[in-house]
């Protein structure tokens, strides 16, 4: 027996999704073998992927436009001739992997195909026919949120299960810097000034433009405030254009993509997540593993993980985002995080992740 593990690609962009993998691979039997595939891009050098086939194909051939669509059944006999001959589990990463996978899988009953959806996407009527062709037993739907499953069903009308994605939380609090170390790491004050922090992609839906509104209108009351925002992105030059404009230099560091940022979040006294959507948040959980409380937009997704205990402001809401950042700076973050960790329950979490990921790889 064996494992494949697909994915769309590697890099820092698609970190989060190469995360949740490792964390589901980690489950499986130390005994059977995994192979990775990259359908673009390389592993990247965070030690996320290792030893993956490099495909190094393009969009447009993925998707079958123009003139690839010809050439589809060729580039999928690939694939086939590819596939290890003891294989029995298959891991799809979302929607566009699946598109051009499982019909390479359709005629290998003996493989189960596992297609993990990690975030809202556009699904098609033909994604509907594409799954019908597959009984239960060979295919399973995956989301890594209550929030996402319930949305898949209601559309394809086929059971999602819920694989929400954990860690194992003492082995990553142990991983974690103290807040002097890691502090040191971003070049911020030991003691005395507040920090905010933020990760993620620098693209539009992770709300940091809202989130530099609102930090400015807070910093003028609060000039020692530092907010860091770790991540790469196209929106970038855009967030440093805007922390010119409101005067938030020296006040405001985009360090960019660390590929040690999971062990960085107890340089911040808040971790604030303003995004407009998101599949499950990582970076939640992160956070209140690692002992620090978070700010998050108002998302379905944010409340299944934190109930009452969550601090939520409206996504794009720069008023609000600036009220609750200044409700946060004023209050001891202590009391807070040990609610959240509550409503968390990052052991259970664990243990439940396991049970589930272990049956995906168990014998039919």
């Amino acid at each position: 027996m064996s494992i494949l593990n697909i994915m769309w690609a590697g890099g820092s962009a698609f970190a989060s999704v190469q995360k949740v993998h490792q964390q589901i691979l980690s489950r499986a039997d130390t005994r059977v073998p995994i192979h990775t595939w990259l359908l673009q891009g390389s592993a990247g050098d965070d030690g996320l992927v290792e030893q993956a086939v490099e495909w190094n194909l393009s969009s447009a051939r993925l998707k079958g436009r123009h003139l690839w669509k010809l050439l589809m059944p060729w580039m999928r006999a690939r694939f086939q001739k590819a596939l290890p001959e003891d294989l029995q589990v298959v891991l799809l990463d979302g929607i566009g992997v699946a598109r051009v996978l499982l019909p390479v899988l359709e005629q290998l009953p003996h493989v189960r195909a596992v297609v993990i959806f990690h975030g809202a996407t556009r699904l098609r009527k033909a994604d509907q026919t594409l799954f019908e062709q597959f009984a239960d037993s060979q295919l399973t739907l995956t989301a890594v949120s209550q929030t996402l499953a319930a949305s898949l069903e209601r559309y394809l009308q086929r059971p999602v299960a819920v694989l929400r994605s954990a860690f194992d939380p003492a082995v990553f609090r142990a991983a974690a810097l103290s807040r002097e170390q890691a502090r040191t790491h971003l070049n911020l004050p030991l003691s005395g000034a507040p920090v905010l922090g933020a990760v993620g992609r620098l693209v539009d839906g992770k709300g940091f433009a809202c989130l530099l509104e609102g930090f400015a209108s807070v910093s003028a009351d609060k000039p020692d405030a530092r907010l860091v925002i770790i991540g790469e992105g196209p929106a970038r030059e855009a967030l440093e254009a805007r922390i010119e404009a409101l005067g938030l230099q020296g006040k405001v560091s985009l360090p960019g993509h660390l590929p040690e940022a999971a062990t960085l979040y107890r340089a911040f006294d808040w971790v604030a997540i303003p995004s407009t959507e998101e599949g499950l948040g990582l970076i939640l959980q992160e956070a209140v593993m690692a002992g620090v409380p978070v700010l998050t937009s108002e998302l379905a997704v944010f409340r299944e993980q934190l109930g009452d205990a969550g601090w939520y402001a409206p996504a794009d809401d720069v008023a609000a985002w600036r009220d609750l950042m200044g409700r946060a700076f004023a209050a001891s973050g202590e009391a807070v995080v040990e609610s959240q960790w509550r409503a968390l329950a990052p052991e259970q979490a664990w243990d439940d992740f396991t049970q589930t990921t272990q049956r995906l790889f168990s014998c039919r």
